[in-house]
């Protein structure tokens, strides 16, 4: 079968479902980020991409801090609405009965409903075109200890995390490897 080419466009699948915590001034919202990813290894670093017409927008260009909270697959349905509707006409917190917590490097709210959060300070704002750029430093990382296995390692199929492509949401399915695998096995038959 052959292939069909396109125009380029934002198709890059999946991307994490990121359920994003601002605070600024008293105020405070929690919405869906569809554009985040890591930007380095050493130092940490992440970005999440906002319109400037957006609720949250100035809360962070004020704040200069956020907490990514990855969403497990079960609260898919809360990230959609808090994609859908804006902080400035409803409280997504007591609409969705999402249990908020403080953070333990900045200050701005963590969801305890999701079992990873990143701790982020802004670093720069880089405009991008219909998006600006978040910049930001990871400061800290907060895990559920359900995460963890008896030595302490993180265990990420026991987040049963959700992802987004293509306007579908997925619940990620079963591990199919660990990174280095291919290179064991490569070695593991040279022996």
């Amino acid at each position: 079968m052959g292939r069909v080419s396109w125009k380029g466009s934002a198709l890059l699948a999946p991307v994490p479902v990121a359920l994003v915590c601002c605070r600024d001034n008293g105020r405070e919202n929690v919405f869906t980020v569809g554009w985040t990813g890591v930007v380095s290894t050493h130092p940490p670093r992440t970005y999440i991409s906002v319109r400037p017409q957006r609720y949250s927008y100035q809360m962070l260009r004020n704040s200069g801090v956020f907490t990514i909270n990855l969403t497990p697959a079960s609260l898919w349905r809360v990230a959609d609405y808090c994609g859908m509707y804006t902080g400035s006409k409803v409280d997504k917190f007591s609409k969705l009965s999402l249990h908020k917590e403080e953070s333990d490097s900045i200050d701005c709210p963590r969801l305890a409903d999701c079992p990873l959060t990143l701790e982020c300070r802004v670093r720069e704002v880089l405009a991008q075109g219909t998006h600006d750029m978040f910049l930001a430093d990871i400061v800290a990382v907060s895990v559920d200890e359900s995460l963890l296995d008896r030595n302490g390692r993180l265990c990420m199929e026991r987040a049963n995390l959700a992802a987004y492509a293509h306007g579908t949401y997925f619940s990620l399915g079963k591990p199919l490897g660990r990174f280095g695998d291919a290179a064991h096995k490569r070695r593991g038959r040279q022996r």
